[in-house]
């Protein structure tokens, strides 16, 4: 029998291996290759999409399941959360402790998160571990135990983290755009769920989630590593192969699109105030999304070569960060930004941002500014896939959003397809600086408090 110190010594030695083995990938994956993706099915019909790489002994997976937070029953929000929390915490006959250790002896890493739509495990394993962290798998999805003393103590800290959230001004933003943009939807709900709602689940509660969300119709997987087609078809079999062959996922109607001009002044005393402005935008099947993508990295999605940059921060040294992102989801679509500033400065920074986003609207960006925003976001994209995990991340998601499994290979062209009149077009539909929903945390200064909310 191995003694205390020697099993310690074991873990740390394994976990650096790991450690070691993910910078080696990162360091031999060649991210400009063409990638051969292989499509896989297992001898029991599931399916998954591998790349293999045999430069180090290491298998890197994630794989999701449609079903988020979405599928929290009423008064039970941050159920799926709080599953994603809960299975590492035992399964089998192996109580948490156990499982835990057991992860450690191998170097697994084991992680799982809950969205508003679909629920998301990454899984990494050294080859010479791969059956027996298969199997830790395996009983994590479909033997979760949910132990009451694991439930309680998680339950403690998703009741310590959203205390936290309180007190963060870009949670309480964040949380109330939702709100306000998806009243009456399961997007206003907050995917971590509220301390009431978090304080009334129970271990039948999460039980029950993982009966309705984890199945095989629903699954999407990706692969990459040191495994070839026919090994990991069987080990396909043998982590999912138990698990249900359909859910029983609740239909989730579309969401109206978010759509304003609403504004809501949440008062905290804090010294610089955060907004979070946005409306509709474009689901991922759009035919102008790319455009549109194309479009929030010239607005408020690159950084400092982004106009809300230039014209809040640099020309006028209102924020030191503002922002925009596009965030497709399968109900709705939306386009959404984020400012952080001086309380006396808030109505200046907002009243800039709106009429960017108007002059971007009726102008269109220039020439310049396309040609550079193509460069960056072609020439950027091989960091996508300069690991195996981030490989496997975006294999699953090409999967998820059903872009078709040569996306990989044309997603720079599609880029590059984009003119100077296709995003001054898209400009025009989707930037609407009169119909934004605003909500502001903190005590900016001249703000009506509450402006047409809905």
């Amino acid at each position: 029998m191995n003694s205390p110190h020697l099993l310690t010594l074991q873990r740390v030695l394994s976990t650096a291996l790991v450690a070691v083995l993910a910078i080696v990938a990162a360091l031999v994956t060649p991210a400009e290759a063409k990638m051969n993706i292989q499509q896989v099915t297992s001898p029991g019909g599931i399916k998954a999409w591998l790349v293999e790489s045999r430069q180090v002994p290491l298998i890197a997976m994630k794989f999701g399941f449609e079903g988020g937070a979405v599928q929290d029953p009423d008064g039970k929000e941050g159920v799926a959360n709080f599953v994603a929390g809960m299975l590492d915490e035992g399964a089998g006959d192996m109580p948490s402790t156990e499982f835990q250790e057991r992860q450690e002896e191998l170097a697994v890493k084991m992680e799982f998160e809950a969205g508003r739509d679909v629920f998301i495990g990454t899984f990494q394993t050294l080859t010479r571990n791969r059956d027996e962290a298969a199997n830790l798998l395996r009983l994590a999805l479909t033997e979760p135990t949910f132990e009451k003393d694991a439930v309680e103590r998680i339950k403690g800290q998703i009741l310590t983290s959203l205390k936290f959230d309180e007190n963060d001004p870009r949670n309480v933003a964040s949380k109330e755009w939702f709100r306000l943009a998806f009243k009456g939807h399961p997007y206003a709900r907050p995917v971590k769920g509220s301390p009431e709602s978090v304080s009334s689940i129970k271990s039948a509660d999460l039980k029950q989630f993982t009966k309705k969300v984890f199945a095989r119709d629903t699954l999407k997987i990706g692969v990459v590593g040191d495994i070839d087609a026919e090994t990991l078809g069987v080990m396909l079999d043998r982590i999912f192969g138990g698990l249900p062959e359909k859910s029983s996922i609740a239909q989730v109607p579309e969401a109206a699109a978010p759509a304003g001009p609403v504004r809501k002044v949440i008062e905290m005393n804090v010294p610089q105030s955060v907004a979070v402005f946005g409306h509709s935008g474009f689901k991922r099947n759009d035919e102008d999304f790319i455009a549109s993508y194309v479009l929030n990295y010239i607005l408020g999605g690159g950084g400092f070569n982004s106009r809300l940059t230039e014209e809040v921060r640099e020309k006028r040294g209102l924020a030191y960060s503002v922002y925009s992102y596009l965030s497709p989801y399968r109900k709705a679509a939306i386009y959404v930004g984020n400012v952080a500033t001086e309380n006396k400065s808030m109505v200046r920074s907002l009243k800039v941002i709106s009429d960017e986003l108007q002059r971007m609207a009726e102008d269109g960006p220039t020439a310049e500014e396309l040609k550079n925003a193509k460069q960056y976001l072609t020439g950027s994209y091989p960091l996508r896939f300069d690991t195996s995990p981030k490989i496997a991340s975006q294999l699953m998601w090409i999967q998820i959003e059903d872009l078709g499994i040569d996306y990989i290979d044309t997603r720079n062209d599609k880029i590059d397809a984009v003119t100077l009149e296709d995003i001054r077009r898209v400009a025009k539909r989707l930037l609407k600086a009169d119909g934004l929903i605003v909500t502001i945390v903190g005590k900016p200064e001249g703000v009506k408090k509450n402006a047409k909310e809905g």
